[in-house]
């Protein structure tokens, strides 16, 4: 019997983050307490948000009302990664950058916790930007996966090609 694996990815859907974006825009033209603070928040370029805002605690408000519908939208929010509050002139300024792929160091952690923590017989190789988990049982597959989803790593991972 072959082998079963998986692969271990870390890719943000940027149509729903276009979504989310889009959603917090209309959110902050409309609501009550960002009248008059010019609040905006727009793409800055193809990985990178910036939010504008005349009033500091807008912009930061305005962070947080994007972060709120991230998580609606089912992104992690450990692929958005935010800037400080930046004064330039009259204007505050936010910019975050999302964060997709796995860094070859991210992926020797997590080869490193599949070989300690992980059921025997598992073998994790790293291929670029991505990491494939093999192993005879497909039940240890789904250990590995309950194990990383449990494991505090600092990017968000997504589990695809599960065969």
């Amino acid at each position: 019997m072959a082998d079963s694996s998986f692969d271990i990815v870390s890719k943000v859907d940027r149509q729903e983050v276009d979504n989310a974006l889009n959603q917090a825009a209309k959110e902050l033209s409309q609501r009550y307490d960002f009248r008059g603070t010019d609040t905006t928040i727009k793409w800055s370029g193809e990985e990178t948000i910036v939010i504008t805002s005349s009033a500091e605690e807008r912009a930061q408000a305005g962070l947080e009302v994007f972060k709120e519908k991230l998580i609606r939208r089912d992104i992690s929010l450990k692929a958005f990664d935010a800037g400080e509050i930046a004064a330039s002139g009259k204007e505050y300024k936010v910019s975050g950058n999302l964060v997709q792929g796995i860094t070859s160091e991210n992926a020797k952690k997590i080869s490193k916790i599949i070989r300690d923590e992980g059921p025997k017989g598992v073998k994790a190789q790293i291929q670029g930007e991505e990491l494939r988990v093999s192993s005879k049982k497909r039940d240890d597959l789904q250990a590995v996966i309950a194990l990383l989803k449990g494991s505090d790593l600092d990017i968000a991972l997504q589990f695809v090609n599960y065969r």
